[in-house]
């Protein structure tokens, strides 16, 4: 499909906005310029000042399928993905049956082939059932088309366990992505330990079930020489562990998610399950340390953890329903609106954190606006306004506890491949 995209702006490596036209073709963009004229189109698309970025890359989404479809399916996930400007996701494991051997991940990857309408790369188990004893045959699965190696959802509870994974892992030159959460501190919590536990009368989750693991982790890849990402940190603590072992040359990265930072503790108002998520929410404290970390790179990107659910099963209360809210739709904007527009963070740094910053640490030709690039491309339009309507979402899941934000920041049509995947006029 031949597409002139005219009246574009893209950002520059400077983080100044300059007006293009672009080329794509056979899947690739072919020419960048200030004015492209050219013949044969199947389409020309006046993208009227808005902002042109590279399709945005999140690899921490749950799909839920196989066997929690009543939540959301590979192909409503990706729909989701597709509307709020992403190209390239990476699904979770925590399905049934889990992704643990050859036989169920070549299964998945057919499903994925036939319904998923963006790139979908998938985890594999890090142990057999995501039950944390024996681990998966990680030489044999590396061969398979998965992202990388994780058991999100649990953290492995063991270290040598997480050693003689991350020892296979490097070996075949994946990486270990890790749910960071030492069991035995949990306590049976479901908000953070702090003032909003006490104030709902709720078990809490301490802050060191998650750093304490994260601190064990960075010494055992350290040890292994193995490649290991923490997922959605949200500790003030984490962040300083994460620090310095990057400072002692250690291999790992880390993502936030927007919800880390937009809210805390304070934001759960009363019995409201919309804002149950694992890790919860933390302290102001750790709200702000996030934001200095993701600033100062000790943080690399940004990642959703979209985790849907049914409204019966959230219907239930914090004490009951299952932890999670869903992102894909959502991110930009939020971000965007609260974050950019505040002047708290420029429009580079959030594009780089939703495109090249992923798509660099984990080696994925992705996440560039360049000729000879893969035309992985959407358009924002930066100045209209509107509200968060999440039954209008295209995810089964609409828990989400930004209902009714105002935000401005809309993605209005994502390309995949040279694919027109999401328009918002066509479909909204």
């Amino acid at each position: 499909m031949k597409v002139l995209l005219r009246n574009a702006r893209r950002l520059l490596e400077d983080g100044e906005l300059e007006s293009c036209d672009v080329l794509v073709d056979g899947g690739k963009v072919l020419k960048i310029s200030s004015s492209i004229e050219e013949e044969n189109l199947d389409r020309t698309i006046d993208c009227k000042g808005n902002l042109l970025t590279p399709g945005f890359i999140d690899v921490h989404i749950h799909l839920r399928e196989p066997g929690g479809e009543h939540k959301e399916t590979i192909e409503t996930g990706t729909k989701a993905a597709a509307r709020g400007g992403y190209t390239t996701v990476c699904s979770m494991p925590n399905t049934n049956p889990v992704p643990d051997c050859e036989e169920t991940i070549n299964s998945l990857l057919d499903k994925i082939e036939q319904d998923a309408s963006i790139r979908v790369l998938p985890y594999a188990s890090i142990t057999k059932g995501l039950k944390g004893e024996e681990l998966t045959n990680i030489d044999r699965i590396s061969k398979l088309e998965i992202f990388a190696f994780t058991d999100d959802g649990v953290g492995i509870q063991t270290a040598d366990t997480m050693l003689q994974a991350m020892r296979k892992a490097a070996e075949n030159n994946k990486a270990i992505v890790a749910h960071c959460e030492d069991n035995s501190i949990i306590y049976g919590g479901v908000v953070h330990d702090g003032d909003v536990s006490n104030r709902l009368n709720l078990p809490g989750i301490p802050s060191l079930s998650e750093s304490v693991q994260i601190a064990r982790d960075v010494l055992l890849a350290e040890s292994a020489g193995c490649h290991y990402h923490v997922c959605h940190v949200s500790t003030k603590e984490s962040v300083r562990v994460i620090r310095d072992a990057k400072r002692a040359g250690i291999k790992v990265t880390a993502e936030v998610t927007p919800h880390h930072l937009l809210l805390n503790e304070e934001s759960i108002l009363h019995d409201d399950a919309n804002y149950k998520m694992n890790p919860p929410l933390r302290s102001k404290e750790d709200q702000q340390a996030l934001m200095e970390g993701l600033l100062d790179g000790t943080i690399d990107f940004i990642a959703t953890d979209h985790a849907p659910h049914s409204e019966e099963e959230k219907a239930q209360g914090i004490l009951k329903a299952p932890f999670g809210i869903v992102g894909l739709e959502t991110t930009f904007p939020l971000l965007y609106t609260n974050l950019v527009r505040t002047g708290e963070v420029t429009l580079k740094q959030l594009v780089d954190w939703l495109t090249i910053k992923p798509a660099t640490i984990f080696q994925l030709p992705y996440g560039r606006l360049a000729e000879g690039e893969i035309a992985d491309l959407t358009l924002v339009n930066l100045e209209v306004e509107t509200t968060i309507d999440k039954f209008t979402f295209y995810s089964k899941g609409k828990n989400t506890p930004f209902h009714n934000w105002n935000v401005t920041g809309i993605p209005v049509l994502t390309m995949y491949e040279g694919e027109i995947v999401y328009e918002e006029d066509a479909n909204d």
